[in-house]
């Protein structure tokens, strides 16, 4: 595999379109949320932020920053959210890299915390972060893991 390259929209406008076509293909979010999350990182605050992986020219993982990740704990914020890795790329390392990316990055914008809702139980642990609570997610029945990460 060629190396593979980590892209802070923010930096890279131009990505914005394919990313934002990315992640809504992955999450089946509205498109235009995500242009318009895309759009405001350009505003030059901490959050929102969205970031992608590429190899060549291809997407094959991101997430993004927002403030709250569709769930009932609007006081923990802000989100790491949208965390996906193409399956031919799994376990290789891309999503920790892309998680240590994104903690180091806001940390230098000055934030010091961030949170994650999540499913998984054990694979964000590996990357330091740490079970915080359950919180319900919107729309959903059951309860899910919210993690917290210190920066």
């Amino acid at each position: 595999m060629a190396e593979y390259k980590i892209i802070r929209i923010s930096d890279e406008p131009d990505n914005i379109s394919s990313a934002a076509q990315w992640f809504h293909e992955k999450w089946h979010i509205p498109l235009e949320a995500y242009l318009d999350s895309m759009n405001e990182a350009l505003s030059g605050s901490a959050v929102p932020e969205w970031y992608i992986a590429t190899d060549e020219n291809r997407i094959i993982g991101g997430l993004g920053v927002i403030e709250n990740d569709f769930h009932d704990r609007k006081d923990l914020a802000p989100n790491v959210c949208a965390v996906y890795v193409e399956e031919e790329y799994r376990c290789r390392g891309i999503a920790g890299r892309l998680l240590n990316f994104v903690c180091e990055d806001m940390r230098e914008k000055g934030l010091d915390t961030l949170y994650l809702l999540t499913g998984h139980t054990g694979f964000y642990e590996r990357y330091g972060w740490e079970f915080f609570c359950m919180a319900q997610g919107d729309g959903e029945e059951d309860l899910s893991r919210m993690y917290i990460h210190r920066i």
